[in-house]
Formats: C-alpha cells, structure tokens, sequence
C-alpha cells in the first residue's frame, strides 16, 4: 500500500513538468526545509564570536557607569546573556544596534560567544532605536539625549514635532532637552558627569557669560547647592543694581579693576567712595580657588 502512494506520488511529480520539479527536489525532506527558509521572515536568534562584533560610534551613549556595568557582569557570569543583541551585518563584522552595555558586560565577563539577532536598517533607522532603547531603559545624561534629538532634526531633517512622536514625548520636552546645548562646554561636561543634574542645568541656562555660567557651575557642585537655593541664586543675580553716583576719576578704578582681574584669574571688584576710600572685593567659587588666591598673593608679597 505504501508502494502505491509513492508510486503515485512519483507520477504526479513527472506529470507537473520539468520546470517545477527542477524547483523543488523529489526528496520531501529536502523540499521541506526549503519551503521553511522561504517562509521565515523573522530573523531568528543566533550566536556570535563576541570578537567579531562592534558597538555603533554614532550610537548616542557615550558614557557607561562602571559599577553597574560590573553588577552586569556578575549576572551574566551566573545566568548568561538573557536578551539578545540587535546587529547588522558590516563586510567583515557585527554592528550593535541595540545591546552595546550587555555586550560590553559580556566581554568582562569573559564570555566568548553572545546571542544575537541580525536585521537590516538605514542609519536614522539605527538611530532611532539606538535612541529609544536608550531612553526607554534611562541610559543617557541629559546631554547626550540632547544630543541624539539635535542629530536626528540636523541629519535626517526631522521636526521637532516628528521626534517627539517617536520617542514618545512631548514637543516641549524634546524643546526643554535641546536647550541645555546652549550651556557652556564645561558645564555640559559637568552634566555628563554627574556633577550638576539636569534641574541644575536648567536653572542657569539663562547666564549669557559663559564664564560666569561655568563659575556658577562649580559654585553649584563645590557648596552641593540643591536647585531651590540655585534658583534664589539665580534671582539674586538677576536684581538690578544700585545705581550708585560714579566719582570723576572711576575710570581710573575700572581699570584697576580689570588689571586685577586678570592678574588673579578672577572677578574683583572695587568699591570707592567719595573720599578715595573703600574696599576691594575678590570673588571665589571653591576652597581650591581660594588657595590657589591666597598663594598667589603669598608669591606677590
């Protein structure tokens, strides 16, 4: 009986024509499995010498906590790598489109292979996961979410509207984010860093001086200022000064004021009054600063 049906089953393939049987081969296992490699769509999971793959340098995270990057690390000694990376393929490696902190905890972990899954995107597309994983996960400093929203609307022409829809944000958030690239490089150092917070930074953005901007910075860090008492900073900066009568000769004064200020590498002030008499005023932002005043004069005597 089971001769017949193959028997008949041969037939029917002879029947069909040359063309279609030169497609699919006579033996039905083989013809199975490439019916299945046809079928998959969905790029399956695979693993990968860790040595052949390569983190993305337009990724937007620059920056790795090393603790938790160890904390990681233990996990996947214990447990393995339990969600596979996101890559392409490059000509001779795998690029990270979404993973780079596993991988890298991976590779202190001294693990040689790491499961992976391999897709195919343009460069905004890469971004745009790279960015929302990132965000999702709370990865970035408020500098480089910034960073990653001005390269999305300068590179790929997007408004701030059609970022906003992709990250899952609101305008004025994507708004309030791409202001902080205003701060002074120091200060957006000192973001990344940790040193001041993303409340902190926002508070004197509005300092035009970039210099004044970084000294209120440290101010901020040096003293562990919390933002209310930076706000009140902020206004008491703001006032307006007394408008006080200048004597004849205050030219004489503003110049000796400048000469100071660059000799001690930092803001003096003058005040004189009517009868040439008065005080000098030399601003300070750190205990460091303020040793480095003193010797400074100490050298000067």
């Amino acid at each position: 009986m089971a001769q017949s049906k193959k028997s008949t089953s041969k037939g029917l393939g002879k029947g069909l024509g040359r063309g279609l049987s030169a497609l699919i081969p006579e033996n039905d296992e083989k013809s199975e499995v490439i019916v299945k490699e046809v079928v998959v769509k969905e790029p399956a999971e695979i693993k990968v010498r860790i040595s052949q793959i390569e983190p993305n340098k337009e990724q937007p995270r620059k920056m790795f906590d090393e603790d938790s990057l160890i904390e990681l690390s233990d996990s996947i000694k214990q447990y393995g790598v339990l969600q596979p990376l996101l890559v392409q393929k490059k000509d001779e490696y795998y690029e990270i489109i979404a993973g780079e902190r596993r991988w890298r905890a991976a590779k202190l972990a001294g693990i040689k292979e790491i499961p992976v899954v391999i897709k195919d995107y343009s460069d905004q597309e890469i971004m745009e996961i790279a960015l929302i994983e990132n965000i999702q996960r709370e990865d970035l400093n408020p500098i480089e979410e910034a960073q990653a929203y001005q390269r999305l609307i300068k590179d790929y022409k997007l408004k701030q509207d059609e970022v906003a829809e992709k990250v899952s944000k609101s305008r004025a958030a994507i708004t309030n984010s791409l202001r902080l690239l205003k701060l002074d490089k120091r200060v957006q150092e000192m973001v990344m860093e940790g040193k001041l917070s993303n409340g902190h930074a926002r508070t004197i953005i509005s300092i035009d001086d970039k210099d004044k901007q970084f000294m209120i910075a440290q101010k901020i860090f040096d003293e562990n200022l919390s933002v209310r008492e930076v706000e009140k900073l902020m206004r008491e900066l703001e006032k307006p000064s007394k408008v006080l009568k200048k004597p004849e000769n205050d030219f004489v004064y503003r110049d000796f004021e400048e000469k100071m200020s660059k000799l001690l590498a930092t803001h003096v002030t003058i005040k004189n009054r009517d009868n040439n008499k008065g005080k000098i005023e030399i601003n300070y932002y750190s205990q460091e600063e303020l040793e480095r005043i003193y010797d400074l004069l100490k050298k000067l005597n």
